[in-house]
């Protein structure tokens, strides 16, 4: 079974340059050294300068657990704390067919 979230961040005016090496960052150590994260996308759309959206995929929510545990995601969200203005997640299972 596999767990998706999907978080929506709005970034506080010109934050954007020093928001995003932080996120990719983050979503690149958490497909290198999570084995649980299956996928990890960053995008945004030029039409909402100041929001970024992530998907994410992991094995089930355990792995989601462990991935907000690790040292790397605690450091990005220490690093970009006050960049972000509002963030939305949401949660996702997979329904078996």
């Amino acid at each position: 079974m596999m767990f998706a979230i999907c978080v929506t961040f709005r970034i506080a005016s010109k934050q954007m340059e020093a928001f995003m090496p932080l996120m990719l960052e983050n979503a690149s150590a958490s497909k290198k050294l999570e084995p649980g994260c299956h996928r990890f996308d960053v995008l945004t759309d030029a039409d909402k300068p100041d929001q970024v959206f992530l998907y994410e995929l992991y094995t089930d929510s355990a792995a989601f657990d462990a991935h907000c545990d690790s040292a790397h995601f605690n450091a990005f969200s220490a690093a970009t704390a006050d960049m972000v203005v509002d963030k939305e997640v949401t949660s996702w299972s997979m329904v078996a067919s």
